[in-house]
């Protein structure tokens, strides 16, 4: 059985509507990861990403179901979760290295102050920021200032690594500098990570799973996609790979037409039973669930 370090069980989020009732953003939402494993989900606006993440984070409570992750339920917020937001959530008034410090003294509040500036500069130096320790987010482009979130992110070495978009908003040099630079920490570091994405590219690059989301309200979990390109794969030759179209493709082809009308036209679908696909091999394409994404059953917690 494939450990489940993180197990979303069964979740549901709804809200008041306008004239009575409830909008159901989902509901009953299965998917769990093994540790070390880079996650993405992709889908349209409104089917509920963030308030996926927001749920991992301990930020917010799903109306239905349970999270659990390392075998712990989550009940609020914890510095073994980490957040980069779309913006970079800098305190202003404090520098890169203040910034840095205060995630650190956070989570280890009896250190000295030497100690605590040895540790954020371990991660200031490998974010590229050397040398900016003592500059503030007003003096900072919008690349640096998100380098400085995952030099926060990474300093109080959480379980894992949660990520909103956090490079929606940068040019595309940029962004791809940075998505390289969160490739290279997470192999060689181990860290698993969790991120939401718009970005179909950004998603083959990144992730080791690809999880696509119908349109909301009411969306559910379709597909899980094994992304079949190696783990060593580079930005470079990723279009080289005989497996990328597939991959590409399968997800343009979700996301412009199926995730549409998927609940519609898939009665039968069983969530907590979604089928894993790994587009571009020979069929059959749908992985056997029971071998290789065992859920899990409500309530329990994750296999260790």
């Amino acid at each position: 059985m494939i450990e489940k370090f993180i197990s979303i069980e069964g979740i549901a989020k709804r809200y008041p509507a306008q004239f009575g009732g409830n909008t159901t953003i989902f509901e009953d939402l299965w998917l769990s990861m093994p540790r070390g494993e880079f996650g993405c989900v992709i889908g349209h606006s409104g089917c509920g990403k963030t308030t996926v993440l927001n749920i991992l984070a301990g930020l917010d409570e799903p109306s239905e179901g349970t999270v659990i992750v390392d075998g712990q339920a989550i009940e609020g917020t914890s510095l073994d979760r980490a957040v980069i937001f779309q913006s970079h959530a800098l305190l202003p008034w404090r520098t890169v290295m203040g910034n840095v410090a205060y995630a650190v003294t956070s989570k280890w509040r009896k250190w000295d102050k030497a100690r605590v500036r040895a540790h954020a500069q371990k991660f200031i130096d490998i974010v590229g920021l050397t040398g900016s320790e003592h500059k503030r987010p007003s003096e900072l482009s919008g690349g640096m200032k998100q380098r400085v979130g995952i030099a926060r992110a990474l300093s109080i070495t959480p379980k894992i690594m949660l990520m909103d978009e956090p490079f929606s908003a940068l040019d595309a040099l940029t962004r791809g500098t940075l998505q390289d630079e969160v490739r290279r920490i997470c192999l060689e570091t181990g860290q698993t990570a969790f991120m939401i994405t718009h970005d179909v590219d950004e998603a083959i690059y990144l992730a080791d799973k690809i999880f696509l989301m119908t349109n909301g309200p009411g969306a559910v979990l379709a597909e899980v996609l094994e992304n079949p390109l190696p783990k060593d794969r580079g930005r470079i030759d990723l279009h080289r790979h005989p497996h990328y179209y597939a991959l590409r493709n399968h997800i343009i082809d979700f996301l412009v037409t199926r995730s549409k009308t998927f609940v519609e036209t898939n009665k039968d679908h069983d969530p907590r039973n979604v089928p894993v696909v790994r587009p571009g091999f020979a069929e059959p394409a749908i992985v056997n669930t029971t071998e290789s994404f065992q859920m899990p059953q409500a309530g329990q917690a994750s296999a260790r």
